[in-house]
C-alpha cells in the first residue's frame, strides 16, 4: 500500500503516519529525514539540495521529488510506504504521480486528516515546552504536574513562537493556499479517504485502519 498523509499542520498526520508505518511494517518517509539522510551521506542529489538549503531556499519542486522517488526505490519500500510531508502543492502530486507510472506504480491512498482550524489553533495553543530539556507538554491533554513546570527537569514552560494563535494562523493560510488543493487533486484520482481527526488518537487510528482493511 503506498500512502500519502494529508492534513493541516498540528492536524496529527504525523502520529498517525508512524502508527500506519508501524503496523503495517512499511517505511514513514518524510521529506526532511530525506534531505538529511541524503546529506549526511554525501550523495548527489543531497549535494544539490544543501545548496540550496544553505541559502535558506525551498528545494526545488523537482529535485524534491527525485529525492522521494529515490528514496521509495529502495528495498524496504518494496510493500508499500506512507508519505507525510510530500506532496505539498500540485506540481510536486504531479512529478510524483509521473514518476510513479514510469515505475508502473501508483498512490494507493491519500489520507485526509481533517481537523477545523480553530481545534488547530486551539490545541496548538494549549503546547508547552521545557526550554531546558526540551519536554513538551499540553494544558488539556498532557498536563504537567504542576501548573508551567517540567515534569522532568523543573524548569519552567514556555509557549513557543510558532504554536502562539497568530503564528498557527498564518501556517494555516498558507496550507489553504498550498496544500489544501492536493485533496481535490487527489479526489479526481479516486484515491482521497477523509477521516475525523477531531477525534482521539486511537479512534483517527482504527478509522484510517478501517478504509485500509476494507
Amino acid at each position: 500500500m503506498r500512502i500519502v498523509m494529508l492534513g493541516a499542520p498540528g492536524a496529527g498526520k504525523g502520529t498517525q503516519a508512524k502508527k500506519i508505518a508501524a503496523k503495517y511494517q512499511i517505511p514513514h518517509i518524510s521529506t526532511g529525514d530525506i534531505f538529511r539522510a541524503n546529506i549526511k551521506n554525501g550523495t548527489e542529489l543531497g549535494k544539490k539540495a544543501k545548496t540550496y538549503m544553505d541559502q535558506g531556499l525551498l528545494v526545488p519542486d523537482e529535485l524534491t521529488c527525485d529525492l522521494v522517488v529515490d528514496r521509495i526505490g529502495q528495498p524496504d519500500a518494496v510493500n508499500g510506504y506512507v508519505l507525510d510531508g510530500f506532496p505539498r502543492t500540485i506540481p510536486q502530486a504531479e512529478c510524483l504521480t509521473q514518476a510513479l507510472a514510469k515505475l508502473g506504480s501508483k498512490i494507493d491512498y491519500a489520507i485526509d486528516v481533517d481537523v477545523p482550524d480553530e481545534n488547530i489553533v486551539n490545541r496548538m495553543g494549549g503546547r508547552r515546552a521545557c526550554v531546558k530539556c526540551g519536554a513538551t507538554y499540553h494544558v488539556v491533554y498532557a498536563a504537567p504536574k504542576q501548573e508551567g513546570i517540567c515534569d522532568t527537569c523543573g524548569e519552567k514552560l514556555i509557549l513557543r513562537d510558532d504554536d502562539k494563535p497568530e503564528t498557527v494562523q498564518k501556517r494555516l493560510d498558507v496550507y489553504h493556499a498550498q496544500t489544501q488543493p492536493l485533496i481535490d487533486y487527489y479526489s479526481g484520482q479516486g484515491v482521497l479517504k477523509s477521516v475525523d481527526g477531531t477525534k482521539g488518537l486511537e479512534e483517527v487510528f482504527d478509522q484510517i485502519t478501517a478504509i485500509l482493511e476494507a
